[in-house]
């Protein structure tokens, strides 16, 4: 008999509920190649309310809206700031350079987090010999860095160092309000000193399809000519739409609950022999959980035999794993992951000959 499979891969991999099904299927269509469909408008309005920006643009995805950040800013030849391990360096198949014809300084930080005297270091003169500094880059929270989100003080402090350099910053906010559940500041205090942000719906918030990016109505105008131009315009976009506005009612107050299962899943791996956490339990940030594996263990051997217990997670490297909580598995689906990995651990222990 096949087990049930619970899936750490990604937040990404949650379902529309079915009360989120009958707003999408009750959901005032309209073509939003047109202008007219009343639920993105709808959309679009509350996000950036609630980002204390003036307009919104809805995007199919967060490599889109973070992409259309970026043309919308720069032109070809000019330089972002970002951190090393940013999501825009790794995993958006280098449209910086592709779409806009940017380069990237990255910095290094831990957690993916950086401060002003890191980036003011690395910001060029005005020599013609330089291409120019545009735009820093925030990712909040930062995946590759193990889902930490930025404080409200190191932020603004951020910037507030980039404003005093002429920069434009883009917040990459597809996982904004998990930070938000994380600390101790409410979403617009964050994003007040932010030029742009991106987030994501298909994520913790659990919708099928959806970003978005806020900011000035002249920016916005611009991005949204742009995503036309790259293909990310669609027509009755509503259903998808109304899914994002669902999640925004229903879905904000789960993303504690995630966190609670993240350092419950830490807990348990904390007491297997083998396994590595890169934080205490106590001092996972919020949805992810990432951990080594001992010497001669394998990641994608780890993944592979874990997937035979019911259990998805992902390879992040030679011997470094993360799993990620979301609204789609509970305690007791933890509980029974966590179990699945020390079997796991168990089988290749055994296939070594230890």
């Amino acid at each position: 008999m096949d087990l049930p499979v619970i899936d750490l891969r990604s937040d990404t991999v949650t379902r529309p509920s079915k009360p989120m099904k009958q707003a999408m299927a009750s959901a005032p269509l309209g073509d939003d190649v047109l202008g007219d469909d009343p639920t993105v408008q709808a959309l679009e309005e509350r996000i950036a309310g609630l980002l204390g920006k003036e307009a919104g643009l809805f995007t199919p995805s967060g490599t889109m809206a973070n992409q259309l950040a970026i043309r919308a800013v720069c032109e070809a030849g000019d330089e972002i700031i970002a951190h090393r391990d940013s999501h825009i360096i790794h995993y958006e198949t280098g449209a910086p350079a592709a779409l806009s014809g940017c380069m990237i300084a990255p910095l290094d930080g831990t957690g993916g987090l950086f401060g002003p005297e890191e980036l003011v270091a690395v910001v060029r003169g005005t020599d013609d010999h330089n291409p120019v500094d545009r735009m820093v880059v925030v990712e909040n929270t930062h995946n590759r860095g193990g889902g930490t989100p930025w404080s409200l003080e190191g932020f603004e402090s951020v910037a507030g160092a980039a404003h005093r350099h002429g920069l434009h910053v883009h917040v990459d906010g597809a996982r904004l309000f998990n930070a938000v559940a994380a600390s101790d500041y409410q979403v617009s205090e964050f994003t007040r000193q932010a030029d742009t942000v991106s987030v994501c719906f298909s994520k913790g918030l659990g919708a099928p399809v959806g970003s978005a990016l806020v900011g000035s109505r002249e920016l916005i105008t611009r991005a949204r000519r742009f995503r036309k131009m790259f293909g990310g315009t669609m027509r009755q976009s509503g259903m998808l739409a109304a899914a994002a506005l669902h999640a925004l009612d229903h879905n904000l107050e789960g993303l504690e609950a995630d966190h609670r299962n993240a350092r419950t899943l830490a807990g348990i791996l904390e007491g297997l022999d083998g396994v590595v956490l890169e934080r205490p339990p106590t001092e996972v940030p919020s949805n992810m959980v990432f951990f080594g594996l001992a010497e001669g263990v394998d990641a994608d051997a780890f993944c592979h035999h874990l997937e035979r217990e019911g259990v998805l997670m992902l390879s992040m490297g030679p011997r470094r794993i993360r799993a990620v909580t979301h609204l789609d598995v509970d305690q007791s689906d933890i509980e029974a992951a966590g179990a699945a990995c020390a079997r796991t651990l168990e089988t290749l222990h055994a296939a070594r000959g230890g």
